[in-house]
């Protein structure tokens, strides 16, 4: 059955009464396919989203390349593919800043430039970087038809939460005009396992749930996403991992390395 268009106006009331917050910093994962049919298609749900925040909250979309051995130029440089349409539509808007290297985000509104102006760190998640600005602003993550898998965050919360793995990554960047790979490690894995916060932050009252489009949403305080984690992490630093045995070869490697470590 054709589900039928939703105004953009629609929408962002939709966003109002999940509880984003008017003036707030909101950094969104999202799937259109599961959101649409949107007026105005992804820039219409894009407006929808400032519309909800305001001209004084702060929209923010991951903005990294899925191109390890190709330097990365804010200017030209595509969104990673596997982030959507959203995010590779959203950069190429007018006002729209972008981070200067390859782990970063895109943003606009007051804030934006305090959160794209980070630097890199290594891992790409660790204090210091784009996505614990968004943390000490006291962010919003909205999950627009994806789950807590897609969710940028919980790589920091890792960090906080002492999590031990690192598995090997590089990237590359221009040094005196030649392409030079740097070589790091990070805490990677599938991710599938990060979808357990579903329970915990219900538990705990802290995830509102609605529809926005014709999606799910998930709303959840960065800083109550990351509190939870690292006190579970406290208890269990590999509980983002699938267990040994399960099958999952990312998640093996990111065992494998705990002992490299």
């Amino acid at each position: 059955m054709e589900r039928p268009e939703l105004s953009r106006a629609h929408v962002a009331e939709q966003l109002r009464a999940l509880g984003v917050r008017e003036g707030g910093v909101l950094l969104v994962h999202t799937s259109f396919r599961a959101v649409r049919p949107v007026e105005g298609g992804p820039l219409g749900l894009i407006s929808a989203l400032r519309d909800a925040l305001g001209p004084r909250g702060t929209l923010v979309l991951p903005s990294s390349t899925g191109d390890d051995d190709t330097p990365f130029d804010p200017r030209t440089t595509p969104a990673a593919e596997s982030l959507g349409i959203l995010p590779e539509l959203f950069w190429r808007q007018p006002g729209v800043l972008r981070s200067n290297h390859f782990g970063g985000f895109a943003s606009v509104g007051p804030r934006a430039a305090e959160i794209i102006s980070a630097p890199l760190t290594l891992p790409p998640s660790s204090p210091g970087s784009p996505i614990s600005v968004i943390h000490a602003l006291d962010g919003q993550v909205l999950l627009l038809g994806v789950g807590h898998g897609c969710s940028t965050m919980l790589h920091l919360a890792e960090i906080l939460g002492g999590a031990p793995y690192r598995v090997p990554r590089h990237y590359t960047e221009l040094r005196d005009g030649r392409p030079v790979r740097i070589d790091y490690g990070e805490n990677d894995h599938c991710c599938e396992r990060f979808e357990q916060m579903d329970a915990w932050l219900r538990a705990a009252g802290l995830q509102a749930e609605g529809p926005v489009g014709h999606a799910p949403a998930r709303l959840v305080r960065a800083q109550d996403l990351v509190r939870v984690a690292v006190e579970r992490l406290a208890s269990d630093p590999l509980l983002f991992l699938h267990p040994s045995g399960a099958g999952c070869e990312e998640c093996d490697e990111a065992r494998a390395s705990v002992g490299d470590i």
